[in-house]
């Protein structure tokens, strides 16, 4: 049974920084799956995506966050990492990890095959 855990939300003041992790169980993220994401959802309002990273370990990011964020994973580990810096009170949202095993889109989260619980990350100005 594929499961995707995700841990290191916390509270901030803006421009700090905060590393989330997301363990995944069942699977190895670098044979099974094509792609990995993290996305976000604030309250009323779409998810929408951060960031993803393709097997081949190529990433795209979406601009608000662009240049701020950086995702990676490790594969011995079987760990999607997301580092976020500079944070701003519009970063506040439930991230979730996801994975999908045929493609890897930022713009379609609702596509991917699993998905974690979601971690809260909260920025206050």
């Amino acid at each position: 049974q594929v499961q995707l855990v995700e841990s290191g939300g916390g509270s901030v003041q803006a421009g700090g920084s905060l590393g989330l992790s997301c363990a995944a169980f069942g699977h190895t993220y670098s044979s099974y799956y094509m792609g990995l994401g993290w996305f976000r959802q604030a309250p009323g309002k779409e998810r929408e995506g951060a960031g993803t990273i393709r097997r081949s370990g190529s990433t795209t990011y979406a601009d608000s966050v662009k240049g701020r964020f950086t995702i990676s994973r490790d594969n011995a580990k079987n760990i999607l990492y997301l580092q976020m810096n500079n944070l701003q009170p519009e970063d506040t949202a439930m991230y979730y990890c996801a994975a999908d095993t045929s493609s890897c889109s930022l713009d379609y989260p609702e596509r991917y095959d699993y998905r974690g619980q979601g971690t809260q990350v909260t920025v206050s100005s």
